[in-house]
This record gives C-alpha cells, structure tokens and sequence, in this order.
C-alpha cells in the first residue's frame, strides 16, 4: 500500500502550481469584484495541455485519470484562485465524459479537440427550477420532428452559460407516463449553443463571481439527430458515468481550498503579535488550526481512495460521496478557522480568506447536498430503509 503521489503527478502539480503562480491575490481579488470569466486564466492551462488532462490521446487530451485529475484541481485551488479558478476549467475535466464514453467517433472528433483546445466552452445543463436533484422529474422535453428535435424547457444553475459554445443538455424525450420506470426516456444531447433560442439569465450570488451561474429559458431549440449522444432514452444512465467523477473533484478542490486557508490562518498566527507574543502561541489558536489539519487530510486520503477506485474500474460510489462530504465540511471549516484567526482583518478583502469562506459553501452544497449523501450512505452502505 503507496499512499505517495507518483513522480508524474508530482510533476503534474508541480507544472499546474507554476501556470496559477502567474495569476496571484490581486488577480483573482478583482475578478471577484468585478467578475467576468478568466479567460486568460483558462487560455494559459489550454495552451499547456492541461484542458484534456482525461481526454483520450487521439483526440487531443492526455489520456490521464480521474486520480491525475483530482491533483491537478486541488492544486488549481490551492494555488489561491479556490474555486473561481476551479470551476472555470471543472467542465472541461469531467463534463464532457459521456462523450467520451458514449458518443460515437464523429461526435467525439468534432466535440472534443476544440474542447482541449479551449477554443469551444461547454456548460453543463442538467437541473431545473422545479426538480431540483430529482433528475428523473425533469420537465424539458425534446420531441423529435424528422432529422431533428425540438427542445422546449427551462434549466437552472447552468454554470458559464454566458461565455458556453456548446452545451450538455439532458431532456425527456419520452413522457414520464408512457416509460416503464423513471430513469427511462431522457436523452442526452451535446449541441451548439443558439442564443437566437435560449434566453440566459444570470443569478447574483454571494462568491464565485468570475464563473457565471445562470437560469436558461429554452424554446423552439432545433438539435439535430447527429448530436444524440448514443441511444434515445438512455440520456439518466449515460450521465451517472460522470457523477462520481464530479464528487471527486469537487472534493479535491474543497481540500484544496481548505488547504489554502489553513496555510494564510498557520502564517497569520505565526506572525501577529498580540499581548508581546504571536497569537499562534496560544493553544486556542493551534488546537483548531490541527484539527482543520487533520481533517484535510482525512478527507484528501478518502479522495485519492475515490479516484483509485473509479481509475481501477471498481465501484466508487460510497467512497466519491464520502470524500465529497467530507471534504466538503473540511474545507468549509478550515474556511471559517482561518478568518477567526485573522479577528477583524479576516473580514476585509485584502486578506482573502473571507472570499475562500464565501467560495467553500460551494462544494459544501453541490452537487448533491450533504444530507442526501448521509442518506445515500445509509441506505446503499448500511443497508437501512429509504427516507425519501
């Protein structure tokens, strides 16, 4: 049992810590004031390959997996951008699976090399107004009329719609009363993204202002039959492929987060001198900041076992919940901690580490909340009744 990290993916966080080093504090501080996507941010990690880190080699990427992945994200948000740095590149790593896995050849040729390239975006548009993670209730239908579907629906959440080419869109294609179960009759579409069709509105919200979220409002959306991705009806199945991917790295840059804050709290306690001595003296300074510690690592060690598990082909689903739980509450906690060390001045912009607190309710919430996680573990794990 190596619980080391391999030479390559020392190399792998070495390289992608030294593109972040470019964009420090300042950058990713006005970027949070004034928003708009990091477009140069994600360019520089284009050019340098690092868009395609899971794409197989023949049409662009690396080839590399889930694993490669989660250092690579922890350490894009370790680095200082948290999580508007993370999700400016999150849909390039793991949205574009089912394509990967599913898509024919033609689809895979035309989809993924611009992907890679960074020249297209793609936003990921799954959940809905009214629906919330109930997936099998979605409401946007997608009727086939001849060579095409028309697409009529509305989608919440969808995160860089604003600046997207392309989209990942899951409709029902079958009505929920002619299917034999639920999870039947949603098909998955990977499609331009007509902004003659599809009205975007983006929702104010409390951090992450760099990365866009945004509700959308389609009508009259013509998708052609060539970019199903594979069979009608399959669409719920083929995205559970690249659920469990997303906990992980999800995961990994909420320790990364956590990481980052715990290490600006260490040097701020070490440093700040109170009463003659430096407040890190005082156990009531140390004590939290090990346990913050303690935690990362805990949680880092139950996503590395997640990516093992998916990178070897075996069931991953209670270990990539259980790190993404974790995970979640670690890098929130160490989030808070590293403020109250900071007293007052852990409140103003110019330390930082009040905008990793706003950014870590992310991983905390999505994409599946911790109480549905406690109640998957429960029922698939422990074997206990379903509470829903």
């Amino acid at each position: 049992m190596d619980f080391a990290l391999t030479k390559d993916q020392q190399a792998i966080r070495e390289a992608v810590a030294g593109i972040c080093s470019r964009f420090g504090d300042e950058y990713w501080l006005e970027r949070d004031r004034k928003g708009g996507f990091p477009e140069d941010f994600f360019q520089a990690l284009a050019a340098a390959g690092w868009l395609g880190i899971c794409i197989p080699e023949e049409y662009g990427g690396s080839g590399l997996g889930i694993t490669d992945a989660a250092v690579m994200m922890q350490a894009i948000s370790q680095s200082g951008a948290g999580m508007s740095g993370a999700s400016a590149v999150h849909i390039n790593v793991f949205g574009l699976h089912p394509v990967v896995v599913f898509g024919n050849d033609e689809q895979k040729q035309r989809i993924l090399p611009p992907m890679v390239q960074g020249r297209e975006k793609t936003c990921f548009a799954v959940t809905e107004p009214n629906t919330g993670l109930n997936t099998t209730q979605l409401k946007t239908r997608a009727v086939r009329k001849g060579d095409r579907y028309v697409v009529d629906g509305q989608k919440v959440w969808i995160s860089t719609a604003q600046v997207a080419d392309r989209m990942l869109l899951l409709a029902r294609t079958t009505p929920l009363d002619e299917v034999t179960k639920p999870t039947l009759g949603l098909s998955l579409f990977c499609t331009p993204f007509d902004r003659t069709k599809i009205k975007v509105h983006e929702i104010e919200k409390m951090g992450r202002k760099a990365v866009d979220s945004n509700e959308l409002f389609i009508e009259g959306l013509e998708v052609p039959v060539e970019d199903r991705i594979g069979e009608e009806g399959r669409g719920f199945e083929y995205i559970l492929h690249g659920m469990n991917p997303e906990r992980i790295l999800i995961a990994a840059e909420a320790v990364g987060l956590g990481k980052l804050a715990l290490s600006r709290a260490t040097a701020y306690a070490r440093d700040r001198i109170v009463f003659n001595r430096p407040i890190g003296q005082n156990q009531a300074i140390q004590h939290p900041l090990a346990k913050n510690w303690m935690e990362l690592e805990a949680a880092e060690l139950m996503i590395m076992k997640a990516a093992w598990e998916y990178d070897s082909g075996l069931p991953c689903g209670a270990s990539a919940n259980a790190a993404k739980y974790l995970a979640g509450e670690a890098g929130f906690d160490a989030c808070q901690q590293a403020i109250m060390t900071h007293g007052g001045f852990g409140y103003a912009k110019e330390y930082h580490v009040e905008r990793y607190l706003r950014e870590a309710l992310i991983p905390r919430i999505a994409p599946i909340s911790p109480q549905l996680i406690l109640s998957f573990i429960a029922e698939r794990v422990l074997g206990l009744p379903k509470s829903y």
